[in-house]
């Protein structure tokens, strides 16, 4: 295989802080809409004053999220490897990459749309949600299935391109869809009064016009069109069966440590279904502070994985260390900034959102709770970066299904204390995802020393 460099290869910044920051704020950007789009989601279905739609939409995110992103491994797998390639100055790996993802996503996709019948049905079935909010979820989740092949393939044009660290380009795939998705929800729902089947749909339209916009950002980034690309691209190199091996085996792990946990983002849904559609919707309207923690501070974990990536790919220990340093720094004090604004004005942002008063008083009462995340959550965060960008997805694995067998446990445990149970078993999850993580930090950093980070990454147990 061919390793010489490319315009489409970003020769590494230096590794200052300025540096760090320059790359993760456009992530920074991009990942703060991706919860505002739930946010606008719970506020286009709030303000109408109907309980069951806002219910039926956080059970129907939940379902969707816990089916999408066991296809995360999309975004994941391909930043770690192709940031790798990248610094290894393998530009046709880099190509082949991102025609390998794209293609991978829109099949899975495809899949999905096929079989979403039977998957609604049955992810309906498994939940307490009640009739009419049982209704409404469906509505939403049908209306999204049409829009799985778009949805999987950016999720693979997303990762080659923080990969690459064109992270202004990610930022305008992601302010395009979220943009366009907000635009739908409410034409749908306060024009044509769709409820929450409008939110899904509308969110399915934004994939697909994501999708042709991903397709004309990476031709831009090539200088040649997506058709022309594939032409240059050596099916040789296309198909390479340790290439494909390897993503297949990184993927693999990825994808049991996405479903892993967001089965535990699920158990938490139903935990809150249990005690009524009521506290469902408040817990869904405490998640959304909950996923803008994880969406900002994620900028830097997403620079550590390509940073971590390039590193490995250059074989440099020192840049390792230095790149987890720096981006864990500016995790740790945004952790602390976010925990801040959510104790100070939580309250009135979820006033804001909500006219019900029932729904609202539950969020305020355990707004507490969300607001502790940002601080407990962002090492766990930075680990799942690091451990990204060095294609370690057994450690990944393991943890997060250790992590999501003692959550469950936790959670069984507290269910007679009804809400707070719920939420302090949660919040736990964020510490044991950091712990069992960190256990495998001497084991990283061997693999490093000894150069056989790479082969380590596609093992198979």
């Amino acid at each position: 295989m061919s390793r010489h460099a490319t315009a489409m290869s970003v020769a590494p910044a230096p590794l200052t802080r300025r540096a760090i920051f320059a790359q993760a704020w456009p992530i920074m950007v991009g990942q703060a809409t991706v919860p505002l789009v739930g946010i606008v989601d719970t506020l286009v279905v709030g303000r109408t004053g109907d309980a069951a739609a806002l219910a039926g939409v956080a059970l129907g995110a939940t379902i969707i999220n816990l089916v999408f992103w066991s296809f995360g491994f999309l975004r994941m797998g391909l930043t770690g490897l192709v940031a790798q390639a990248d610094g290894g100055g393998a530009r046709r790996e880099v190509e082949a990459l991102l025609f390998r993802g794209i293609g991978i996503g829109f099949a899975l996709g495809l899949a999905l749309f096929a079989l979403h019948v039977p998957i609604t049905a049955l992810a309906l079935a498994m939940m307490s949600g009640g009739t009419q909010v049982s209704g409404e979820a469906s509505a939403y989740v049908s209306a999204r299935f049409f829009g799985a092949p778009a949805a999987l393939a950016v999720y693979a044009m997303t990762g080659w391109l923080l990969g690459l660290g064109r992270t202004r380009d990610a930022l305008l795939l992601q302010i395009v869809m979220n943009l366009a998705n907000a635009g739908f929800d409410v034409a749908l729902v306060w024009g044509a009064g769709l409820g929450a089947g409008g939110i899904g749909a509308g969110t399915a339209g934004a994939e697909w016009l994501a999708l042709i916009t991903g397709l004309a950002i990476c031709s831009r980034i090539a200088g040649v069109g997506p058709l022309a690309l594939l032409r240059r691209t050596p099916r040789a190199d296309l198909l390479d069966p340790e290439a494909l091996r390897r993503l297949f085996a990184v993927n693999r792990d990825l994808m049991i440590r996405t479903i892993a946990l967001l089965f535990a983002f699920t158990w938490l849904a139903n935990a809150g279904a249990r005690l009524g559609a009521t506290t469902l919707a408040a817990n869904h309207v405490l998640l959304q502070f909950v996923s803008v923690s994880a969406f900002v501070l994620d900028a830097f974990a997403f620079t550590a994985e390509a940073r971590v990536g390039q590193a490995i790919g250059a074989g440099s220990r020192e840049r390792f260390l230095r790149s987890v340093r720096l981006t864990s720094e500016f995790a740790i004090a945004g952790g602390l900034v976010l925990a801040a604004i959510y104790w100070l004005a939580g309250g009135t942002v979820i006033n804001l959102i909500v006219t019900d008063p029932a729904t609202a008083s539950i969020a305020v009462a355990f707004l507490p709770f969300a607001a502790l995340i940002p601080l407990i959550g962002a090492p766990s965060w930075m680990l799942d970066g690091v451990f990204i960008g060095a294609t370690q997805g057994k450690a990944l694995r393991n943890a997060a299904v250790l992590t999501t067998a003692l959550y469950v446990a936790l959670d069984l445990t507290l269910r007679q204390t009804g809400n707070i149970g719920v939420w302090i078993a949660f919040t736990t999850t964020y510490l044991l995802r950091a712990a069992t993580l960190g256990a495998y930090i001497p084991g990283l950093m061997r693999s490093i020393d000894g150069k056989d980070i790479l082969a380590n990454s596609a093992s198979a147990p």
